[in-house]
């Protein structure tokens, strides 16, 4: 048999849709593309939980979770008291949920996935809706590449696992599902790098419209291509528990891995 890293058969992989017509547990995730400032005036009640990916807790000081890097500089953290509900999230705490959906190496080392598979173990939500992480930078938005000016690229570094974007974040929506969470993109952007369905903040206040954007994410996947793409993960094996895979670069296979990318890229269907 093939086991996801948290124990769970690929075998019982059958998804099912989730009702969530209903009371919902939403998580907003918060990058740091300059769309992100978007969050800067919006009523966030909606969401049960909002989690900020390294510098965007400066956008809103409704967050809850800011997760950061080992490398994040630590004049760059929150400098005032944090709130009651407040938390820093660090590797101590986002390495162990990384490990339990397979690891660094498979689902993309930049933070904006290590934040969503965090997200997704600790915080269990029904719906993830992410805003500021589409990873296209000034080439579409033609302005700074971060809202709070020019930031490194992070996700379009060389790095042998980061050589589909689009294939990581298939994977993140398909082992979410599983979970049943739908995975959501709150782009107003017309490219992005994440293959999630889109949705407007305002469709995700009625619970119809909610709904049918759901049932979109579940008609695009296939689960036999997901146990697919599972157990080509198994097979070739790469888990490094530390969390630092930089570290062992010379042990990966960059086609193989390619392989698997396509792999993931093939468990969504065609539009």
């Amino acid at each position: 048999m093939c086991f996801l890293g948290n124990g769970t058969d690929v075998a019982e992989l059958g998804m099912k849709q989730p009702n969530l017509a209903t009371d919902v547990k939403m998580v907003l995730m918060i990058g740091s593309a300059p769309d992100a400032l978007l969050a800067k005036n919006w009523d966030l009640s909606l969401f049960t939980h909002r989690v900020a990916i390294n510098n965007a807790w400066q956008i809103t000081s409704e967050w809850d979770y800011l997760v950061y890097p080992e490398d994040f500089a630590s004049e760059r953290l929150p400098s005032m008291l944090l709130k009651p509900h407040q938390q820093l999230i660090a590797a101590p705490e986002f390495v162990p949920q990384q490990n339990s959906f397979g690891g660094f190496v498979y689902a993309g080392g930049t933070m904006a996935f290590t934040a969503g598979y965090w997200a997704l173990g600790a915080l269990k939500p029904d719906i993830m809706v992410f805003l500021g992480c589409d990873m296209v930078y000034g080439a579409i938005t033609g302005q700074s590449s971060h809202f709070y000016g020019h930031g490194s690229p992070d996700p379009l570094r060389d790095d042998v696992t980061l050589q589909s974007l689009e294939a990581k974040s298939v994977r993140f929506m398909s082992l979410a599902h599983k979970h049943n969470c739908a995975v959501l993109n709150l782009s107003e952007l017309p490219e992005s790098r994440l293959l999630f369905p889109r949705v407007s903040r305002q469709e995700l206040a009625e619970p119809s419209v909610r709904q049918n954007i759901v049932d979109q994410q579940f008609e695009l996947l296939n689960t036999d291509r997901i146990a697919r793409a599972l157990k080509a993960e198994k097979d070739l094996g790469y888990m490094v528990q530390s969390g630092r895979y930089w570290e062992h670069t010379a042990e990966f296979d960059k086609a193989k891995l390619s392989a698997i990318d396509d792999l993931w890229l093939q468990a969504i269907q065609a539009a």
